[in-house]
């Protein structure tokens, strides 16, 4: 059970959120929904939420009836919420207690009576655009996934020695078959028969792959900086590794960091430094990230670490979740496995929600790095990292102050970062256009670049051959089917 000491200690933030007894419950309907659009949490009643102080809620009888029927009058559909009362001392030195709503996260849309919906996003509740709620509700239907039946594993599929950990982590006080029965989406029964669901066997499974085959992490060393097939493949490195999430990110962690370069020389102290090519916390944080919000749903590929002379790339199925982008991923959070991600902070791989991203690209940048950079490339998402040996590249600017319609930028082969101002001041609008749409995309082809500048399609070909030669993007495929990827990185943007 929870106590009140936890509860007053508590940061409010993704999960957790104090409120006033006084609050109207039309107006603590705005945090449930939110919470249950997001992760789901834990909602108390009773502690003032500016300063902390123990109201209680005894003595409040018809407040406290009106607050209980929250998740069911004041939120549509209703929220799916427990609560428990947990004994207190109150601010006037008397036995008290406080409510505590357990928020599970749902696999609908919810709203408020005024059919205004919400998203819990760090300690706020953000309401949702007509956009942003649409593209929420597509989102949801994919986070389904997790609570999938997978009718082929039984209850003897499961560990119950793990499940008794996470219970001992997370406060739950009953037996194992317990806290998988009772919490919505690891157990469903058929046929008078309980089933794992997917995320069940995630987390809990003890060969989570005989089901899931493809739910692993694969590392791949590369000799160069570029991914070569056939006669030419140079993969020197090929390690699969399998297990529950804990077991996967801890295996393929570990050994990453047996596999990048350390620098050692003497320091301006007289002291010998040991420099990395990549923080610690960058290394775990983008694993732990791809574990987490990968979508499970595409059973064709793993997750796939590659790590070249240059950078390090974590590719993972599925796209950004939910109103995450490329340009707010730093402070946007959204969980496609809302239980993946509760059991990761649990076990205190995840901080806080929505921090992660922000600071990976913190460390990067403290120590002289490239921030982290996301792409979208089909139904993979790719988070790429440059080590300290990429090297920046300033492109020399034109001696008038109006854009080269020419678009002749020398650019040195051997850089892989350069400056998107002096690529701004020195290429056309159209090209601009492109270069944009690869930062959010990662490829592009002839036809979507017809449609997105209105050029022929040898106006477009004259600016990818231009890209090509100055390798700011890069050619693949034949003629019919040709496409372009963005091997360049844009600094100052």
């Amino acid at each position: 059970m929870i106590t009140i000491e936890e509860l007053l200690v508590r940061e409010e933030g993704q999960t957790f959120d104090r409120k006033s007894i006084q609050i109207k419950p039309k107006d603590l309907a705005v945090a449930m929904v939110a919470m249950a659009n997001a992760d789901g949490g834990d909602l108390v009643v009773g502690i003032s939420d500016t300063k902390r102080e123990v109201e209680g809620v005894d003595g409040n009888e018809i407040k406290l009836n009106d607050i209980r029927r929250t998740p069911f009058d004041f939120c549509v559909p209703s929220v799916n919420a427990t609560t428990e009362l947990v004994p207190c001392i109150d601010r006037n030195g008397q036995h008290n207690h406080v409510l505590v709503f357990h928020i599970e996260p749902g696999l609908r849309v919810y709203a408020n009576q005024a059919d205004e919906v919400f998203l819990r996003i760090g300690d706020k509740s953000k309401k949702l655009s007509f956009d942003e709620r649409f593209q929420l509700l597509n989102d949801k239907g994919q986070a389904c996934y997790e609570e999938t039946c997978v009718q082929a594993a039984k209850i003897g599929d499961i560990d119950m020695d793990l499940v008794e950990d996470y219970c001992k982590v997370i406060g739950y006080g009953k037996v194992s078959m317990d806290f998988l029965q009772e919490n919505h989406g690891y157990l469903i029964e058929k046929n008078g028969e309980f089933h794992p669901t997917v995320v069940a066997l995630l987390l809990f499974g003890k060969k989570p792959q005989d089901f899931l085959p493809r739910a692993s992490i694969r590392f791949i060393r590369y000799d160069g900086v570029e991914e070569k097939v056939g006669k030419e493949m140079n993969v020197i490195k090929d390690v699969v590794f399998e297990g529950t999430i804990r077991q996967q990110i801890d295996k393929a962690v570990a050994y990453l960091s047996t596999q990048i370069k350390e620098r050692t020389y003497l320091g301006d102290k007289g002291l010998f430094v040991t420099e990395l090519e990549y923080p610690e916390f960058v290394r775990q944080e983008m694993t732990v990230n791809a574990a987490c919000h990968r979508d499970y749903s595409i059973s064709g590929t793993d997750i796939q670490i590659k790590l070249f002379d240059d950078r390090l790339v974590v590719e993972s199925p599925g796209n950004l979740p939910g109103l995450v982008r490329p340009d707010n991923i730093r402070h946007t959070h959204f969980s496609r496995n809302p239980r993946i991600a509760r059991y990761l902070k649990a076990y205190t791989y995840v901080k806080e929600f929505g921090e992660g991203v922000d600071r990976m690209c913190r460390e990067m940048e403290a120590d002289g790095l490239l921030p982290i950079k996301y792409y979208k490339n089909d139904f993979i998402l790719k988070a790429v990292a440059w080590s300290k040996n990429a090297k920046l590249l300033q492109v020399g600017k034109s001696n008038d102050n109006h854009p080269k319609s020419s678009d002749k930028v020398a650019i040195s082969g051997d850089k892989v970062a350069i400056s998107w101002a002096d690529i701004r001041d020195n290429c056309n609008k159209n090209t601009i256009i492109i270069l944009e749409y690869l930062m959010s995309h990662y490829s592009i082809t002839n036809v979507i670049a017809r449609e997105i500048t209105g050029l022929s399609s040898s106006g477009v070909r004259k600016i990818f051959s231009n890209l090509v030669t100055n390798k700011i993007v890069k050619a693949q495929g034949s003629n019919r089917d040709k496409s372009y990827t963005l091997i360049m990185h844009f600094i100052d943007r």
